[in-house]
């Protein structure tokens, strides 16, 4: 298990902020990733099954809903590309909700990037500062959030404090059945 810090907020200038991030020291772009997050009914935190041509991964996590940032309790299972793993899964537990996106990954340091296109939904800005090996307090973590929350300058009013699937699950038209 990890601790992330993180900030989701919408972006109407995904080319700005790439700019910003390619001219920070020490910036690696990771590729751009066509990503099917798969959310899973569970009793407590979420679960879900992201499928991508870069990340494949099952994950359980802890987050309350705040804008701004906020601490997660994450546990990930790199999983190999498959759907039988979805399918095992959907009819173990049976399907939330389905994200689908593209995101181009950044990371500086122990920070993540995410710049988003949600189907259905529009484009956003992640922020992630991970502790992978329990080296970095949360105090540092928030810092960093701060930190480029001012960088990328994103405005108070376009910070989001639910997740795509919330927003997804809560258009009037999703829950036809």
């Amino acid at each position: 298990m990890h601790l992330n810090i993180e900030i989701k907020a919408r972006s109407r200038q995904h080319d700005h902020l790439r700019q910003i991030l390619e001219q920070q020291a020490g910036s690696d772009f990771r590729g751009t990733d066509h990503q099917v997050d798969t959310y899973f009914h569970v009793p407590h935190g979420r679960l879900k099954l992201r499928q991508g041509n870069i990340e494949n991964n099952l994950i359980h996590y802890h987050r309350p809903d705040q804008a701004g940032p906020k601490a997660s309790e994450v546990q990930l299972y790199r999983t190999p590309e498959s759907d039988t793993l979805r399918t095992l899964l959907d009819g173990a537990l049976g399907v939330r909700v389905v994200v689908d996106k593209q995101r181009d990954i950044y990371f500086i340091d122990n920070v993540k990037f995410h710049l988003d296109t949600v189907q259905g939904l529009g484009t956003f800005v992640e922020i992630e500062a991970i502790d992978f090996d329990g080296t970095i307090c949360a105090e540092r973590l928030h810092q960093q959030c701060s930190y480029y929350l001012t960088l990328l300058g994103i405005a108070p009013e376009d910070l989001l404090d639910n997740s795509y699937s919330d927003m997804l699950l809560d258009r009037p038209h999703d829950h036809a059945e």
